[in-house]
């Protein structure tokens, strides 16, 4: 039964239940930001780049030269899609720059609302205790 308590406890403690609820926020921000990158500014990229989609870019290792990735597949030919690679630089790149932001504003609001640590009242030096204690003691003695 130990063994189902001890498992019960880890579960429970509050650095599992944080970082459970930071995945699950984690998904949530993750389809904000893939539609953020997808649907407004991978648009305003293909237009700043005539309309080029780096997905259809391929070099076929054979030689042979195919009007499209897809003829080049339908081929059975070795290719090299290196247009994926770049696409996933700009996802990368665009993602983290997204990500930044986000956080450069929240680190920003997190300051505006932390108030200045207030000094804790200074209570009575040790010498004054001792002074206390000693005139408490004459006082019983007498």
């Amino acid at each position: 039964m130990s063994f189902f308590s001890d498992f019960k406890k880890f579960l429970m403690k509050g650095d599992i239940v944080a970082l459970a609820t930071a995945v699950v926020i984690g998904a949530a921000f993750k389809a904000i930001v893939d539609s953020v990158v997808k649907d407004v500014i991978t648009p305003i990229i293909g237009v700043l780049t005539g309309g080029t989609d780096f997905t259809k870019k391929f070099i076929a290792l054979d030689g042979e030269t195919y009007a499209s990735l897809e003829a080049a597949k339908e081929a059975k030919a070795a290719v090299i899609t290196y247009g994926n690679l770049i696409q996933a630089l700009i996802n990368f790149v665009i993602v983290g720059l997204f990500i930044f932001l986000f956080l450069r504003a929240y680190e920003k609001t997190k300051q505006k609302e932390d108030p200045k640590p207030v000094a804790a009242p200074k209570g009575p030096t040790q010498e004054e205790l001792l002074t206390e204690i000693r005139d408490e003691l004459k006082k019983q003695n007498t």
